[in-house]
């Protein structure tokens, strides 16, 4: 008998109730989440301004001691330039452009000869099409003020920060949900396993959880691959030689996107499955928008879920 995925009357009110409960998590703490990073890209793009003198410096050699820098680069143009933009315009290897995006590093392979003709074409596309409203010090030629070195590097955090808004407030919003299944657990006399402990999850002992623990699956058919689970709960009652239950914390700010993505709970459960038996336990931990279309999804491939507005029914799967 299933927590939740057996039980469709009880659905759409439950549906309301979670939709209620991320609304009012969001305005309460999502600006907050979203200040605090800002603060701290604030910080980072000051450094940015300072390595490259203010905008009036960027060149390869600049490029090779922070390859961490092209996203404030890009954000600092009018218009600012998406990744692939900034190729055309400059005329680079997007492969490149790609290793300094994604990986904060040059590409290895590349000739050194190539690199700095790419990154001198970046920097000379950056520099002419630096925002001047923005940067007021580069028509005037002199040095800026701390104030509009602060103001600038601001608007630029706040550019950077809105293309990754999601992210920034899903993150935050994961990190609660996994503070809330700590606390319950810890009141039903569970405890964590030790932060950076290696631990098989196979052989955790009673009682004891685990946060982002890779588990081990298989990858089509011979290539076993590492998959994170949040929340890994070894029941005070288990017996020898039985798996932990498994949970993935989920929340979402529309309904749009959960459905676009709901596949993916489908074949993680298939993967452990492949790999563990039908005695493994996969449920999803959920707060915010999930109808009815994308929990019917999930109950017939047999995924359970809690509510996180019901954490209580945590104790249903025998914790």
């Amino acid at each position: 008998m299933g927590v939740n995925l057996d039980k469709p009357d009880r659905w759409k009110a439950d549906v309301a109730k979670s939709v209620d409960m991320y609304n009012d998590w969001f305005l309460k703490f999502a600006p907050k989440a979203f200040r605090e990073t800002r603060v701290e890209t604030t910080k980072a793009v000051e450094h940015s301004l300072d390595i490259t003198r203010h905008l009036r410096d960027i060149g390869p050699d600049t490029f090779r001691a922070n390859p961490t820098i092209l996203p404030t680069l890009r954000m600092s143009t009018c218009p600012p330039l998406a990744v692939d933009r900034l190729v055309g315009l400059a005329g680079v290897s997007d492969s490149l452009v790609d290793n300094l995006e994604k990986k904060q590093r040059l590409p290895p392979r590349m000739p050194a000869a190539d690199v700095d003709a790419d990154l001198t074409k970046i920097g000379d596309i950056i520099e002419r099409m630096a925002d001047p409203d923005i940067f007021v010090w580069l028509a005037r030629g002199d040095e800026p003020t701390e104030a509009e070195t602060h103001r600038a590097a601001t608007i630029v955090a706040d550019r950077l920060c809105g293309a990754v808004a999601n992210p920034i407030i899903r993150n935050a919003q994961e990190e609660r949900q996994l503070a809330a299944i700590k606390k319950w657990l810890e009141a039903n006399g569970y405890k964590e396993v030790p932060a950076g402990a290696r631990v098989d999850f196979r052989k955790m002992t009673p009682g004891t959880f685990s946060f982002r623990l890779n588990v081990q699956v298989l990858a089509g058919t011979t290539k076993p691959v590492n998959i994170p689970v949040d929340a890994v709960i070894m029941p005070k009652a288990a017996k020898a030689g039985q798996l932990p239950i498994l949970v993935e914390a989920k929340s979402a700010g529309d309904f749009t996107n959960t459905n676009k993505r709901r596949k993916e709970e489908a074949v993680k459960m298939a993967q452990l499955k492949a790999a563990y038996g039908d005695d493994v336990r996969f449920v999803l931990f959920l707060c915010g928008y999930f109808d009815s279309g994308y929990l019917g999804y999930e109950a017939a491939e047999g995924i359970d879920w809690i509510w996180e507005h019901r954490i209580d029914d945590l104790s249903e799967l025998g914790l």
